[in-house]
């Protein structure tokens, strides 16, 4: 799974009509679509690309992953080596990206150890281009790769300053507002989805005061919003500089956007708009089964995480508006390391793996979103619906949400200064402490851990 503040692995789910997806995170499981039940892969080992690998006379790519990336769920492997008979395809996962990356970091600074193809998290993939670089096969040469096909920002983000693009986007996650209509109405806000889009359009500041007038009338035990963590996510999401400057500069300290939403978090929780509790948590998941919040920031993956926590009655009563400001939440690559068995076969799998054909359908199956735009005429994305959001254009209305997301600049130590910000900072706001205070257990928490 992925998510960009999950940091830990990535939520999937398996089966149905859609939708889930990768977050970087925490480890949960995502149940959506036709309701089936799906969750993170568990480790399983491997060699690094052996020509037997149950594929007698054949080819083995071996590919690793952390999560579920969906691929052999889809029956995209299965595809793959239908239509080229001499290769077998051989997946080796572990759960958790934070497990995971380490191994990574260790065997290619080795040389060894290293499968045909590699998977790497958003969060990463910035410290991977500027250190990893010579390691890896330039993937804009592949056959079958043409930078037209992803998104310019999803492209940017693994190509190196001497143009060098070490991995294909696989997905993303665009952002939206997921609210219960239900609880909406009780406290007299509008609830169709354009109409509740207009009440916070261009503004994060709008969007808390909807919380205010929910607060107002608002069903009893409930929040607006879920939790601190969620809503500073999706406000430091939508901006294109937020930890690091173009130069590689940490600066989210002195960057005011980010104290902004820091701040505007922080009243949030003062005035007790949005839950206590940290997202992805055992408490967190009650607040979701127990219809405790009305709103929450969501990429496409959250709406699996919804259905996998929901009670049954649950189903319907969401829908999905756009955010205040567009911005991503999520996503992942694909990267061929130099030294492998299969340079050649490998690059062409990953090419065809992250082509729009295949993320659409990946995205049918899975929930996971395309990182690209070709994909989003496709039937499989405009025609797709989710169980918990009825009959909403989910598949279009999260397209819209990534063609306008600002291009990020992503830095090596991102995962680290976000969780930060929300698991040490804004939440400890809701446990009673001034915002002064979380700010600079925050800032000292993530220094601390930046100089380890």
């Amino acid at each position: 799974m992925r998510a960009r503040t999950l940091p830990h692995s990535r939520l999937r789910s398996s089966g149905g009509t859609l939708i889930a997806h990768r977050a970087v995170a925490y480890a949960a499981i995502a149940a959506l679509g036709a309701g089936l039940l799906a969750g993170c892969a568990k480790d399983s080992g491997g060699s690094s690309g052996s020509d037997t690998g149950g594929g007698k006379g054949k080819t083995t790519i071996t590919l690793g992953l952390f999560g579920t990336f969906g691929f052999k769920e889809a029956g995209l492997y299965a595809e793959y080596e239908k239509l080229h008979p001499d290769i077998k395809i051989q997946e080796n996962s572990i759960e958790r990206n934070e497990n995971y990356y380490p191994a990574l970091v260790n065997h290619l600074t080795t040389g060894s150890g290293l499968q045909d193809i590699q998977g790497v998290e958003v969060s990463n993939i910035a410290e991977v281009v500027q250190t990893q670089a010579s390691k890896l096969m330039d993937l804009s040469k592949a056959p079958g790769v043409s930078k037209s096909n992803w998104l310019d920002w999803k492209w940017q983000q693994a190509t190196t300053k001497d143009g060098q693009t070490i991995g294909l986007g696989t997905d993303i996650g665009p952002m939206v507002i997921c609210y219960r209509k239900d609880m909406f109405q009780q406290a007299g806000l509008p609830t169709d989805r354009e109409a509740v889009g207009k009440l916070w359009a261009g503004s994060w500041d709008k969007f808390v005061q909807a919380g205010e007038q929910y607060k107002k009338k608002a069903p009893s035990g409930t929040t607006f919003m879920d939790s601190p963590g969620g809503l500073l996510n999706a406000m430091l999401g939508s901006l294109s500089e937020r930890f690091y400057d173009s130069s590689g500069k940490v600066v989210y300290k002195t960057n005011p956007a980010v104290k902004s939403a820091f701040d505007l978090t922080s009243k949030a929780a003062q005035e007790g708009l949005v839950g206590s509790q940290t997202q992805f948590q055992p408490a967190w998941d009650q607040t979701i089964a127990n219809n405790k919040f009305a709103a929450m920031s969501c990429p496409p993956w959250m709406l699996g995480y919804i259905k996998g926590k929901s009670k049954a009655d649950a189903a319907g009563k969401w829908d999905v508006a756009a955010a205040p400001k567009a911005g991503n939440w999520g996503g992942s690559f694909l990267a061929v390391p130099k030294n492998g068995k299969h340079t050649s076969e490998a690059a062409k799998l990953a090419a065809w793996l992250t082509a729009p054909a295949q993320q659409a359908k990946l995205f049918s199956v899975q929930g996971s979103f395309p990182s690209s735009p070709a994909a989003y005429t496709m039937s499989a994305v405009t025609g797709a619906k989710n169980e918990m959001t009825g009959d909403a254009p989910i598949g279009t209305i999260f397209a819209a949400a990534a063609r306008t997301s600002p291009v990020q600049i992503i830095g090596p130590k991102d995962q680290i200064i976000q969780q930060g910000l929300t698991d040490n900072g804004v939440i400890l706001v809701t446990k009673g402490k001034s915002p002064a205070d979380a700010w600079t257990t925050a800032t000292k928490t993530i220094d601390n851990n930046l100089e380890k």
